[in-house]
């Protein structure tokens, strides 16, 4: 059986990739991106350069193929989502090619990479907000570019499923994080950029730090080790309707500062960015719905993610500053 992991070379792709490959599965991961700026290159994968995008292209990788995990998609942190709107948008293109290849290929299980940017923004104006329940998702409100492509494609699966037969599964991922990553650049997420700029203060002596907006929007922060195992069991699973697929830890940004300051044994000197692009002000996982169908959820501890990233993102960091 083949597995073809699209968005291979990208953080989430590259450790489900290792994953699969460790249970002895034939896999071929795909990315766009050149090899050598795949974050993790399996030798043991069928590793395969070339453009999701491209509708020639999408049929020659779903050939063969047994499942397909679609992850593949222009995105990033806060800052880039809010200012690269129609380039996230285009991303459709992905999704919409993908699933026809998988069609023609007679694919037989096919997984969505959703986000809980789906989820309608009125729902999501207070640091305490109430935690999203799948069906937040309506009416449509989600985050503009980003959301609305995210929501669309979601849709399209389930018609996939309807009219065609494709057994399309979805998850809405919350905020996922950890080693072997992005952590600059413009496109990192703020576990990634917090623990960068703690681990830089670390090694520098410069005990300073910009945060976003004034740090008391609150998420909640998902560990990739939960995100793999969450993953294959939704596209394993019977359940066809999207499923929330997060941490139910709701912090707001000071308090990772915290958590992250006592993980590096520093103290920093906080400045406040009000205009930077930081979102909703408040978003959360309801989980009742996953533990429900699978008998768990996500509970590896912020803390204890937060040191495995934080000292990965160091130790990266650390020959530049003895250079």
């Amino acid at each position: 059986m083949t597995i073809v992991v699209t968005g291979a070379g990208g953080f989430i792709g590259g450790h489900l990739v290792a994953d699969l490959l460790g249970q002895g599965k034939s896999v071929r991961a795909v990315d766009v991106k050149p090899q050598d700026e795949w974050y993790q290159v399996h030798d043991a994968a069928e590793n395969v350069v070339g453009d999701c995008s491209d509708a020639r292209a999408a049929h020659t990788f779903a050939e063969g193929s047994e499942e397909i995990y679609n992850l593949a998609a222009d995105m990033g942190g806060m800052g880039f989502i809010e200012n690269n709107k129609a380039e996230c948008m285009l991303s459709v293109l992905t999704s919409t090619n993908m699933l026809v290849a998988a069609r023609a290929a007679g694919t037989k299980r096919f997984f969505y990479s959703s986000s809980a940017c789906v989820y309608a923004g009125d729902k999501q104006t207070d640091p305490n907000v109430t935690a999203l329940k799948e069906e937040d998702a309506y009416p449509g409100d989600p985050e503009d570019g980003y959301g609305w492509e995210k929501l669309f494609s979601e849709r399209m699966a389930r018609h996939f499923r309807e009219d065609f037969g494709l057994e399309t599964r979805v998850a809405r991922y919350h905020n996922v994080y950890g080693p072997e990553g992005t952590f600059e650049g413009g496109r990192e997420k703020a576990p990634a950029a917090l623990s960068r700029k703690l681990a830089w203060a670390k090694l520098t002596g410069d005990h300073s730090i910009e945060i976003w907006g004034d740090g008391e929007q609150s998420r909640s922060f998902m560990y990739i080790d939960d995100c793999v195992r969450g993953s294959q069991e939704i596209l394993a699973g019977e359940n066809v309707e999207p499923v929330n697929l997060g941490s139910s830890e709701l912090v707001t940004i000071n308090q990772m500062v915290d958590i992250l300051e006592d993980i590096a044994g520093i103290k920093l000197d906080r400045t406040y960015k009000l205009d930077a692009p930081q979102g909703v002000r408040g978003r959360n996982s309801d989980n009742t719905m996953f533990h429900r169908i699978y008998g768990w959820e996500p509970s590896i501890s912020l803390r204890d993610g937060l040191e495995k990233t934080y000292g990965w993102i160091y130790d990266n960091l650390a020959p530049r500053v003895s250079a």
